[in-house]
């Protein structure tokens, strides 16, 4: 079995080249980790199931919400996320409502993973479907850097793609279920 590289999941390359607000939110050398998902689902809903993020973080619970179940519906105003607000382990920078949420990490939150950025983003494919994509952006400098950038990729590349399957099953099941907006 061979592993690859953790910088990429599901991102085409596009996508991987587009530039993205979390960009420009760390100084120095950084390293890049795209993840991405395809959800049949239209953009507005899928859009409402990325801001359940605010809520819990639909990964494994067990492990990173002391066993508290994510809520398997939309929790109303969720998706009503302003710059200031929490996610996670990240304050937002800016909301594109609709679109996409940018944040950095919080003085608690860099002590421990140092200064991360990212941004989650949900574009339209047709009125049907839509691509569900998160860029982080790690600071990668010196030995301790690319450590940390080593760790950080394959454990959020772990996290990540249960977090982002987990978001567009919701998703779908509500579209099938004619829960459009």
């Amino acid at each position: 079995m061979t592993f690859g590289s953790p910088a990429n999941w599901g991102a085409t390359p596009e996508e991987r080249r587009r530039a993205q607000p979390a960009d420009t939110l760390l100084d120095g050398p950084v390293a890049r980790f795209d993840r991405a998902v395809t959800v049949h689902a239209p953009a507005a809903l899928a859009y409402r199931w990325l801001c359940q993020i605010s809520v819990a973080p639909y990964s494994y619970d067990l492990l990173d919400n002391l066993g508290r179940r994510s809520p398997d519906s939309l929790t109303p105003g969720a998706d009503e996320l302003a710059p200031g607000d929490t996610l996670i382990v990240f304050e937002l920078t800016e909301v594109d409502r609709g679109h996409s949420l940018t944040g950095r990490t919080f003085a608690k939150s860099e002590n421990l993973f140092g200064p991360v950025a990212v941004t989650y983003s949900v574009e339209p494919i047709d009125e049907r479907s839509c691509r569900m994509l998160c860029r982080i952006v790690v600071t990668s400098r010196g030995f301790r850097g690319r450590v940390k950038e080593f760790l950080l990729g394959w454990g959020d590349l772990v996290m990540m793609r249960k977090q982002l399957l987990t978001l567009k099953k919701y998703a779908e099941r509500d579209a099938r279920l004619g829960h459009v907006s």
